[in-house]
């Protein structure tokens, strides 16, 4: 299936080659009922794993949790936001979760979420200057 390179070759002739023998390695092992991944898709999956919890939160929720660091408390996030307390509420209860801050008497997950919020070097992004 393959043609064997041999004898001295240029760099850029190397790599040439390369692609195409890439290529045929990764379709002989589909033909026999393997799997192929690009090297670059496997290195964008690991990478999202280790993502910081910060970003799996929703434009919303890190909207409230930079309120929340501005240090304004629920009734003024609501106004702020034209929502309900019980919204921001829910909205809170969500960071924490996917912050993996569970209620407990040894912390205050309010702090904790901000601290979060802060060391991701977090900015004002999709924040009104309204708001501030």
């Amino acid at each position: 299936m393959r043609q064997h390179v041999t004898g001295a070759v240029a760099p850029a002739q190397t790599v040439r080659r390369s692609r195409p023998l890439r290529f045929l390695d990764a379709l002989e092992r589909v033909v026999a009922g393997g799997t192929a991944l690009d090297p670059e898709v496997v290195k964008e999956l690991m990478t999202r794993r280790r993502d910081d919890p910060v970003d799996s939160l929703t434009p919303r929720e890190r909207e409230v949790l930079h309120l929340m660091a501005e240090g304004r408390d629920n009734t003024t996030i609501a106004r702020s936001l034209v929502v309900s307390e019980r919204a921001v509420s829910k909205h809170i209860g969500n960071v924490f979760a996917k912050l993996g801050l569970p209620p407990s008497d040894s912390g205050h997950r309010r702090v904790l979420a901000v601290l979060a919020y802060l060391n991701k070097g977090a900015t004002n992004e999709g924040e009104s200057a309204d708001r501030r």
